[in-house]
């Protein structure tokens, strides 16, 4: 009982401090030296009280991580997998960031890397904002035009990356 008493309180202050998955609670319990069967019964009592919603938790996550950390959508999803979301509430929630919204995010880390760039040869500069999206998790695709479009938006060269995704 008293193991269960500090499960419990370890859940509240561990909510109190941000939303968090279900695996997310259940692995710190472990880490505390609660034992699984302990940690299991009180998550579940937290599960019925509607404390622990992976489906909202995942969906606020997408929401903030792509507009204040301006992450892709794979990158989303590698860090909802890595806090145990099940992956089809991963696809879920991931699918919000529209093909449009993730561009237009992508557009607007290129444009702010590029004023940073200023000094640097053309494929230097370029290969550095491709890879600073591609850290995001933006697809290759569209990181390369993105930049080809904003390069030259800013009246810039862009043989260089021409050369790259002439097929």
């Amino acid at each position: 009982m008293k193991e269960q008493r500090k499960a419990t309180d370890l859940c509240y202050a561990l909510l109190a401090a941000r939303a968090r998955t279900r695996v997310e609670l259940r692995d710190a319990l472990l880490r505390k030296g609660i034992r699984e069967e302990t940690a299991e019964l009180v998550l579940g009592k937290f599960d019925r009280a509607g404390l622990i919603d992976d489906t909202a938790f995942a969906e606020v996550w997408v929401r903030s991580r792509h507009a204040h950390q301006g992450l892709g959508r794979r990158a989303l999803a590698v860090e909802l997998r890595r806090k145990g979301v099940a992956d089809e509430v991963v696809t879920e929630a991931v699918a919000a960031v529209d093909d449009e919204a993730e561009e237009e995010r992508a557009r607007e880390l290129v444009r702010k890397k590029l004023r940073t760039t200023g000094g640097l040869d053309d494929t230097t500069k370029i290969r550095r904002v491709v890879a600073a999206l591609a850290r995001k998790g933006y697809p290759e695709g569209l990181a390369y035009r993105v930049v080809r479009d904003e390069l030259r938006r800013a009246g810039e060269e862009t043989d260089a990356l021409d050369e790259l995704t002439r097929d």
